[in-house]
């Protein structure tokens, strides 16, 4: 079970959005690399690193912020936001990255996906971002058809290190995991489920210790790892008596 520490990039600052609002960001550093050499201090194992500007504008935005990170740390990073090309997800595996998330071209472009998982196998994840069950793009800011589940099985089979789910109506308001909705994903698909959007306090981290998310691959942690709500060192404790 891996707790992954969140980036969120802005303007080249670390933020956090609320609801996905790109209006309501909390600044919490100017310093991306700095903060990723102390999530690494803390003990974590990963990290997790969205541009925000690149997924609402489909292409990169903050790749110095990005590059920084990767020479900071010696942990591997996952990325995700405005990486749309086959071009695009090899510049960046080939700078270090572990793996690269694929969200709105997932749902443009299932075949890209299904391509890049054979190229670069183990190093392409998948992110499913909903509001109300439904599939959003763009940075979230515009909604699609497609159910949760309808999309995530689009990809069984075809080499996706694992999906990154979502609950935009909890992101960055610390109401909570919807453990319900990301259970139910895992159930329904044999790809590793992360479960993103709403982790708030150690009683979530407790939560994650329960049987049935030991299928979970693990958890994103943003706003309440910096305001203090999940303590670092304890979480991790949790987990690693939990699973191993």
């Amino acid at each position: 079970m891996i707790l992954f520490p969140a980036i969120d990039l802005k303007d080249g600052q670390c933020v956090r959005l609320k609801l996905g609002d790109m209006a309501q960001a909390t600044v919490y550093s100017d310093d991306p690399a700095a903060q990723a050499r102390a999530f690494e201090e803390q003990g974590f194992e990963w990290l997790h690193v969205v541009d925000l500007n690149g997924a609402f504008e489909g292409q990169s935005v903050n790749g110095v912020a990005v590059e920084a990170i990767l020479k900071a740390t010696r942990n591997p990073v996952q990325l995700g936001g405005g990486i749309r090309s086959l071009a695009h997800i090899e510049a960046w595996l080939e700078k270090g990255l572990a793996r690269v998330i694929l969200g709105t071209v997932a749902v443009r472009e299932p075949e890209l996906v299904k391509q890049a998982c054979k190229a670069f196998p183990g190093q392409v994840a998948v992110g499913i971002d909903a509001r109300g069950g439904k599939v959003a793009v763009e940075g979230w800011a515009q909604a699609s058809e497609l159910g949760v589940i309808e999309l995530a099985k689009e990809f069984e089979g075809v080499g996706v290190a694992a999906i990154i789910y979502t609950d935009i109506d909890r992101d960055g308001i610390l109401a909570g995991i919807n453990w319900a909705s990301t259970i139910e994903l895992a159930d329904a698909v044999s790809i590793p489920v992360i479960a993103s959007g709403g982790l708030a306090s150690m009683a979530d981290i407790e939560r994650l210790t329960m049987p049935d998310a030991a299928r979970l691959e693990g958890a994103i942690s943003g706003r309440a790892l910096y305001d203090g709500r999940i303590d670092a060192a304890e979480a991790l404790a949790i987990l690693r008596k939990a699973h191993g």
